[in-house]
């Protein structure tokens, strides 16, 4: 198992809202025992140059296979957080999107590899009842989905 920590800079993030009626498409975020601490939306880091909707469309390509269409408003959120007593940070725009490819709509569970190889799990999820023990990543997403009606 890789041993992640926050780098110590500001990252620009995007992540992708994906629906599957009241359950939304989320990835398992491990501690360094290999529990579930919570889980996040899919997406990834925005590169130098890259737009917030390039970098989207990327980050899905590259971890499901697939593209993605944008079919709501950006909002963003700083994350202050601690992982494993280290200081992250991060600004992030979240999106509501559709899959292009349908066939993901039907999988409980949803396998792919990070950039560096580490295996990673996505779940379609109640926001507002994550898995037992788990947060929703990143703090404001649940507040921002209860005030949306979602």
């Amino acid at each position: 198992m890789t041993t992640w920590r926050p780098p110590q800079t500001i990252r620009t993030k995007v992540i992708g809202l994906a629906w599957r009626r009241d359950r939304l498409l989320a990835v398992e975020v491990l501690d360094d025992r290999g529990r579930i601490k919570g889980v996040r939306p899919p997406g990834g880091g925005i590169a130098f140059g890259e737009t917030r909707e390039q970098a989207l469309d990327r980050e899905f390509r590259e971890e499901l296979g697939c593209g993605v269409t944008i079919t709501g408003a950006w909002t963003a959120f700083e994350n202050i957080y601690r992982h494993e007593g280290a200081l992250g940070h991060e600004i992030i725009f979240a999106a509501e999107i559709r899959l292009h490819d349908a066939t993901l709509y039907e999988r409980d569970a949803i396998l792919f590899n990070e950039d560096d190889g580490t295996p990673c799990t996505a779940r379609w999820v109640r926001p507002d009842a994550p898995p037992e023990g788990a947060a929703l990543f990143p703090d404001g997403l649940a507040a921002a989905l209860k005030e949306r009606g979602r």
